[in-house]
């Protein structure tokens, strides 16, 4: 690692031009082959795929995404000849695009049902031939411009469905300024120096532009999803921030040093980049382990956000060094360095995080108490956690989407909004006669209050009921109702016949995708950790500390989710970040814990390599971690407020999902930064004592060597 160090440093225009031809030009073809997102996905196996199968081979015009156009009149009725013929003008035109497989005009006799009571909303549900991967922006774009080309001041024409969701989803956060700006003003308050501020923010916004046009064209390789670049933003800030922080930190101390800015860099990156690197390691081995789930939505995400993982810490190892060599001693202010020159640096020994550190080594028990008790308080909300899918009543109001929603829940109910369908295979006269048993079970149904009459595909091979719940797509009642169904209603109407019936449709693949995460969570905490777990034991030796580490992520990841179930489920604070109470995203408890776990890590690694450091030396595990704790606490903490700010930063932004995602990982961070790395694991290791070293003989020599320190420190060991 010194090599490397040696190398930028000496070679730095080259590091730094290279730094930029990579930006400049991996964003220029970015920009001109564009994106390709996605948020389609598949779950093999369940009810709902299985419906989807058999509805694209019976319908395949009516076998992707379907959409829907919502219009109202303020004054008259939808069925006025004017209003009609601007609608029918409407449906003409989306009927033109290539991929619509068919528009549902409510003014089909069939259709009567898509026209409100009191006759001013009225729908008509476009179905395309393709799925969202496949889906052309341009194609919802010419969907969207025709219905807004007839709106006038009475007829109000508004677009409901995923893919003119994804069409109008904001393409960056506005936070994003607002959590640079703040991590400015604490790294100047940190460091009290321009060009020190300066290096981490710089470092970071480089690698996180390389990163997000690296990711911009794996979209046209593997599917990721279109929320995909606003997480990479937040975790690419947030952890490029920290690792560029702590090899600047460890630079400039070096330098106070009177060490040469050569030998400075050089060291640097051989303590704390060698942290940084083990620890970056973990974040995308974390973050790699979404493989498990065996779900390509979520592999997607994997790639994407491991990537920007990749890519920051292959900056913050090569540029930083780089611009070490530009800038020499001018990390520190012109006053620091007058203070370094004349030997009159501040005593480290007196300063705030030295006297807490003694202060947590001589109350270890009551400390580590108390911070167990924050803990509990704070995941008590993780009990009444609903996984789901929020439906687009929850999008900002003024969209076109969440304007749709509500004029349909008004119009006809909020069970409108998220529709079963209840499909079967014809073979036989017997089959149509059990479908439509079944669909006079569904008629007395309580939570149902509309069932169609059988709709069959040309070749009478399949049949298919649209089923009305009362209750819309994300309350926990339809939720309730599709078991139901499932489990009673449809086996007790078939009464031992064996027609294949399946309960599909959006709502249901949502609540099915729920239902198989929740499944796979276990898998996945378990494989995380223990591989998180087995590098810790290979890089300390030692069986206290990874478990300590493991026990201190589930802890950190409880707590941090009953933040989330608070705001977002409970409701706290809806109308501050306006947005609806519903239920948390399915997908968010296992991509937040891949990256908790990766970002707790990170502090684990920063904290106890500088106390094994100190272990190597003194074989004294009282003054190893009051030393490690005095001389990391303030870099932690000052990096977990900058993740803070990031973090916190995305509640401005105008998805729900990245709001949830902003609101756990800040909460996560303040959690694991400022409770559990400055209170409960000092506190443990103190109670621990020289256990926390321990490692059987045996089995120390037989594993292979992975370490955090430098190789001289190898040798005092």
């Amino acid at each position: 690692m010194k090599a490397l160090g040696r190398f930028a440093f000496r070679k730095k225009y080259y590091v730094i031009g290279f730094w930029l031809i990579a930006l400049f030009g991996i964003t220029a073809i970015a920009q001109s082959v564009g994106s390709n997102f996605s948020d389609s996905f598949s779950l093999p196996g369940t009810d709902s795929m299985k419906a989807l199968s058999l509805l694209g081979k019976a319908f395949p015009g009516k076998a992707g995404d379907t959409e829907t156009i919502v219009f109202h009149v303020k004054t008259g009725t939808v069925n006025d000849p004017s209003v009609k013929n601007a609608m029918q003008g409407v449906f003409a035109k989306v009927s033109g695009i290539s991929s619509v497989g068919a528009v549902n005009s409510p003014y089909e006799p069939i259709n009567a049902r898509q026209i409100s009571q009191d006759q001013t909303t009225a729908y008509a549900p476009v179905n395309f031939s393709v799925n969202a991967r496949l889906l052309k922006s341009k194609d919802v774009q010419a969907l969207v411009d025709a219905g807004k080309a007839a709106s006038t001041s009475n007829l109000e024409i508004e677009f409901g469905g995923q893919a003119v969701g994804q069409l109008n989803a904001p393409k960056g956060s506005p936070g994003e300024l607002i959590g640079i700006f703040a991590a400015g003003v604490i790294l100047f308050i940190s460091f009290g120096s321009l060009f020190a501020m300066l290096l981490p923010l710089g470092v970071a916004l480089l690698a996180l532009g390389t990163a997000t046009g690296i990711v911009t064209l794996l979209t046209h390789v593997i599917g990721i999803a279109s929320f995909a670049p606003i997480l990479g933003s937040l975790i690419g800030l947030g952890v490029g921030v920290d690792y560029a922080l702590f090899i600047v930190s460890r630079y400039r101390r070096e330098i106070s040093r009177g060490v040469d800015p050569e030998e400075a860099a050089a060291k640097s990156i051989d303590t704390s980049g060698r942290a940084v690197l083990f620890a970056g390691a973990t974040v995308c081995i974390a973050l790699l382990g979404l493989f498990v789930l065996r779900l390509s939505f979520l592999n997607g995400v994997a790639v994407a956000a491991s990537t920007t993982v990749l890519v920051t810490m292959a900056a913050s190892l090569t540029l930083l060094p780089a611009l070490f060599g530009v800038m020499k001693r001018r990390v520190h202010s012109r006053r620091s360095r007058r203070s370094i020159d004349s030997g009159t640096v501040k005593d480290h020994e007196q300063s705030t995080w030295a006297k807490w550190s003694r202060a947590v080594a001589k109350a270890p028990r009551s400390l580590a108490l108390g911070a167990i008790a924050i803990i509990v308080v704070m995941s008590i909300p993780y009990l009444s956690l609903h996984l789901g899918s929020s439906d687009q009543g929850n999008n900002p109001k003024g969209t076109t989407t969440r304007s749709a929603y509500d004029l349909l829940a008004k119009g006809f109910g909020p069970g409108t909004n998220g529709p079963l369908q209840v499909i079967a295979e014809i073979k036989t006269p017997a089959d149509k006669t059990a479908l439509q048993t079944v669909a006079t079970a569904l008629s007395t149904t309580p939570g149902i209050v509309q069932v169609s009459p059988i709709i069959s595909s040309p070749d009478g091979t399949v049949g298919l009921l649209q089923v009305i719940p009362t209750t819309g797509p994300q309350d926990i009642k339809t939720s309730n109702l599709i078991t139901l169904l499932r489990s009673t209603v449809i086996p007790k109407a078939l009464a031992g016949s064996t027609t294949p019936i399946y309960v599909g449709g959006t709502t249901a693949i949502f609540d099915d995708f729920a239902t198989v995460i929740s499944g796979k969570l276990p898998l996945f905490i378990g494989v995380i950790i223990l591989l998180g777990c087995l590098l810790l034991l290979l890089a300390f030796r030692s069986f206290v500390i990874p478990l300590t580490a493991g026990v201190m992520n589930l802890l950190a990841a409880g707590a941090s989710f009953g933040v989330v179930v608070a705001v977002f489920q409970w409701g706290w604070g809806a109308k501050l970040l306006n947005i609806g109470s519903g239920p948390i995203e399915a997908f968010l408890p296992v991509i937040m814990l891949a990256i908790l776990f990766g970002l707790s890590m990170d502090y684990q690694v920063f904290l106890v390599s500088r106390m094994h450091e100190e272990w190597l030396h003194t074989k004294e595990n009282s003054k190893a971690v009051i030393v490690g704790q005095t001389e990391t606490g303030r870099i932690i903490t000052s990096a977990a407020l900058i993740m803070i700010t990031v973090f916190s930063s995305f509640v401005f932004g105008g998805e729900k999902v990245i709001k949830e995602f902003g609101i756990g990982l800040a909460s996560a961070v303040f959690i694991d930064a400022f409770v559990l790395r400055t209170i409960m694991v000092p506190a443990l290791m103190h109670l621990f004592g020289s256990a926390n070293w321990w490692i059987p003989a045996w089995l120390e020599k037989r594993l292979p060597r992975l370490s955090v320190e430098p190789a001289e420190l190898e040798e005092v060991q």
